[in-house]
């Protein structure tokens, strides 16, 4: 098992699902974490896992949307534990499910400010910091299989998740030399909390569906995305950057 003895690890959107399972592993190989998420008690019960477990880790309540809560998150960080090596831009939403025709004005915004602008604002103030350490750092974003194709009815997500990616691939340019390395996962679906809020696992015939879409016509699990992240995150991938790594079970093979 890879080691992250002694660095300090973001995680946004770490009160559930993916966050917390990838904060866990953090902390589980030595990392000392900061739970991100506008859900404080969700990011409390993330910390006390974290602290049962023998792991070090923060609670900062954080609205990605927000450049001020970005830079807030940051300066917890670096207060709390001296500097910032890896960052995992995980907040967001599902959005509303309609035709574009009939998709709302107003939460299509909310979702492109959480899933896209959040990355952008959280990617700002960390990059900023990891650029004046020596060590440089490293920051990986959630995309989505959905950032890669489209998926009927969620106009507002894929479109977020398609911009996550040429964040991604922007920054990783920018910062070639700079010790920074960017990278993004994207998942196919997950069995999180938000297949749950969007009727997905609780609909047998929906998950069906979902599931086939799959070439091992099942769901992922967060433990399988949270590998993945941290594989980006040690050294074994110090040549990569710019990266979309699918984490989806073949659903990107059809």
């Amino acid at each position: 098992m890879v080691s992250f003895d002694r660095a300090v690890a973001v995680v946004t959107g770490g009160g559930s699902g993916i966050g917390r399972t990838t904060a866990v592993e953090f902390a589980d190989r030595g990392a000392s974490v900061v739970v991100a998420d506008v859900d404080v008690e969700g990011g409390e019960e993330t910390v006390t896992e974290i602290e049962d477990a023998g792991g070090d880790a923060i609670v900062v309540e954080t609205d990605v949307t927000s450049p001020a809560d970005a830079q807030a998150m940051v300066d917890a960080a670096v207060e709390a534990y001296g500097r910032l090596d890896y960052a995992f831009n995980n907040a967001g939403i599902g959005g509303e499910q309609a035709p574009i025709t009939d998709y709302s004005a107003q939460k299509w915004q909310s979702v492109i400010d959480v899933n896209l602008v959040g990355v952008f604002n959280c990617m700002q103030a960390e990059i900023s910091r990891m650029q004046d350490q020596d060590t440089g750092g490293i920051v990986v974003n959630n995309s989505s299989v959905l950032g890669k194709v489209g998926f009927e009815t969620s106009s507002g997500y894929v479109a977020a998740k398609h911009g996550v990616l040429g964040l991604t691939k922007t920054a990783a340019l920018e910062n070639g030399e700079t010790g920074v390395r960017v990278n993004a996962v994207c998942p196919g679906f997950i069995e999180t909390p938000l297949l749950v809020e969007g009727g997905i696992t609780s609909d047998s015939e929906m998950r069906e569906q979902i599931e086939s879409r799959h070439a091992m016509n099942r769901l992922g699990t967060p433990t399988e995305v949270a590998n993945a992240v941290l594989w980006l995150c040690n050294d074994d991938a110090s040549f990569v950057t710019g990266e979309a790594l699918g984490v989806e079970g073949g659903y990107l093979s059809q």
